[in-house]
């Protein structure tokens, strides 16, 4: 890939969590071509080792790690070797997350008597309440977890960086997805709260918040299985003002401003919206 821009990130070790996914490899894609050297953790040792090889055919410097963010076991050991193979961390992107069908409802709106013509649809009531938890485990412990571990040796180096990934969700939640929506909305408070908590330290702590990307986790949701949009799909582009979804390229001049010290040396515990005005636009 190419940056829209570069910054100066050589000789700075980076941490993706997520990185094998299709926001996690744009991410880590994108801090390997500034010069950092990245590891790339994900569940799959084989999605990590794809983006690696894309990288070290660029010129870059990444290894893959495999790695469950919801095990604090796990985490240490992937310190571990990430210190060893490329030093201490000084940069942490907490990628990691998604939804669960078990945590999204059928319907938009409850209404008793569409649910008594057809009691199949699944509706707030009907949610598991362990695909709701493996929702905000996924996503808000998901972040909580690495920042414990790699911020432990972060806390001892200038200008150490840590981002976070919101969405728009937290911002005004979006129907059907209650359980994500939510889990969302505690990362951008405990991004806040990070940054005050670090605020003495040599740490900053920001994130950022999609709008609507299509990626593996949402398609079912946007397009039917022959690619034609659902309704819920027009009802977004209606309401992005820039008429489309965005792309995964399209967040990385936000992050490396992010992440560049020069840059954004004063902001800290900001979350910062990519959404094509989605938020500006009252609807009418």
């Amino acid at each position: 890939m190419t940056v829209p821009f570069k910054v100066d990130l050589n000789g700075k070790v980076a941490v993706v969590t997520g990185g094998g996914g299709v926001l996690g490899s744009c991410f880590s894609k994108a801090l390997a071509e500034c010069g950092a050297s990245v590891a790339i953790l994900d569940r799959r040792k084989e999605s990590a080792d794809c983006v690696v090889d894309e990288i070290k055919d660029a010129g870059g410097k990444a290894i893959g790690v495999e790695c469950n963010v919801l095990d604090k076991e796990s985490l240490e050991n992937a310190h571990e070797l990430i210190v060893k193979e490329l030093g201490e961390v000084d940069i942490l992107l907490n990628g990691a997350g998604g939804n669960n069908p078990k945590g999204t409802t059928d319907d938009e709106r409850f209404d008793l008597e569409a649910v008594k013509n057809n009691p199949e649809v699944k509706t707030f009531f009907d949610l598991d309440p362990d695909g709701v938890q493996f929702v905000f485990n996924l996503n808000f412990m998901g972040t909580f977890l690495p920042i414990q571990v790699f911020a432990k040796s972060m806390v001892k180096k200038e200008h150490a960086t840590i981002i976070n990934v919101s969405s728009m969700n937290a911002f005004t939640p979006l129907t059907k997805i209650p359980a994500y929506s939510g889990a969302k909305a505690a990362i951008s408070n405990f991004t806040q709260w990070l940054a005050v908590y670090f605020s003495k330290t040599g740490i900053r702590v920001n994130a950022i918040a999609p709008g609507f990307l299509v990626t593996n986790q949402n398609r079912n949701l946007l397009f039917n299985e022959d690619g034609t949009p659902k309704d819920r799909t027009n009802k977004i582009l209606r309401n992005t003002p820039m008429g489309r979804f965005g792309e995964p390229e399209e967040l990385i001049g936000a992050l490396l401003f992010l992440v560049d010290e020069k840059a954004s040396s004063f902001v800290n515990g900001v979350v910062l919206p990519i959404d094509g005005g989605f938020s500006a636009y009252a609807g009418v």
